[in-house]
């Protein structure tokens, strides 16, 4: 099983924009009941992807600055960072399929088909 990462401000050039996988940021806080709700789905792909993908989690209360920083307005806001770059994101609670959709396209571009 694997667990998101919790990643504040000081973690994350080294957890997120200096990982060699690509990751999955889960923007998120605790009161959020959309958050509370697609974080069963963001645990499945961790495990689902675990080797491939990076999976974390950034308390936007706890860091308003690195949520300031990449424009996360809405939460749960889940932003896809590749080679340390934000390569794609999604905005409030999607079904598991569409949240996998996104991420196998950047993480097995092959399988996806036209």
């Amino acid at each position: 099983m694997s667990e998101p990462l919790n990643v504040n401000q000081d973690a994350f050039a080294r957890e997120v924009l200096q990982s060699s996988t690509p990751v999955l940021v889960d923007f998120w806080a605790e009161w959020c009941m959309p958050c509370r709700a697609v974080a069963p789905v963001v645990k499945k792909l961790a495990d689902a992807y675990a080797g491939k993908l990076k999976v974390a989690k950034v308390d936007t209360d706890a860091n308003p600055s690195l949520a300031a920083q990449y424009g996360v307005t809405s939460i749960p806001c889940l932003i896809l960072f590749k080679s340390g770059e934000p390569v794609d994101q999604v905005i409030g609670y999607v079904p598991e399929k569409t949240l996998a959709a996104m991420v196998n396209k950047h993480v097995n571009p092959a399988a996806v088909q036209s």
